[in-house]
């Protein structure tokens, strides 16, 4: 999660943030500012968008960030490309951090850190940013029209068996064998 560098209206500098009590944000986009959301995030419409919540001092140095994102989005469907109508309503939460936990660039493996909510304290912290970057995390990643299956594609040479997504399982003839029924691999010790 990283904050971009391009600040919306509704970015607070936190040097003028109260630490003794929370500032409260309740952002609605309007028709222009939602088309131009829904084309960054490649949705077919965008409509209801909200995000309200609050911004609160977090120990001495540190802040939070509590909201509720909701939204209706239209994206088209994975298989027909039919138009797919999803609700959205998530909590969502970012902790800014003074003295973030740094990840050394040069080890060969980084583990990700267990808190995904974690980002280090900047001088904005920017509601309109994290209204956007939640609700792209939120979409459906293969949304499907309703009673639409993905199927299965079989593919071989011809004259040959036509393998299928089942016959590639690591235990795919292990019911078969324990049963004692022949396996298609038994046909080629017989040749």
């Amino acid at each position: 999660m990283s904050e971009s560098s391009v600040h919306t209206q509704a970015a607070l500098r936190v040097a003028k943030l109260s630490t003794q009590s929370p500032t409260e944000f309740n952002l609605r986009p309007g028709a222009e500012e939602l088309a131009a959301i829904a084309e960054e995030l490649d949705l077919s419409g965008l409509r209801k968008l909200s995000f309200s919540g609050t911004v609160r001092a977090d120990g001495p140095r540190d802040w939070r960030l509590d909201g509720q994102l909701g939204a209706t989005v239209t994206q088209p469907c994975a298989v027909t490309l039919a138009p797919v109508t999803t609700r959205i309503d998530e909590a969502v939460t970012r902790r800014y951090l003074a003295d973030p936990t740094p990840i050394e660039p040069d080890s060969e493996e980084a583990e990700m850190p267990e808190d995904d909510t974690a980002e280090p304290l900047r001088s904005v912290i920017d509601p309109g940013a994290v209204m956007i970057e939640a609700l792209s995390l939120a979409l459906p990643m293969h949304p499907r029209a309703p009673g639409v299956e993905l199927g299965e594609a079989v593919h071989t040479e011809p004259g040959a068996t036509p393998m299928r997504d089942e016959d590639t399982r690591p235990f795919a003839g292990l019911a078969d064998l324990m049963a004692g029924k022949p396996t298609d691999n038994d046909d080629d010790n017989d040749r």
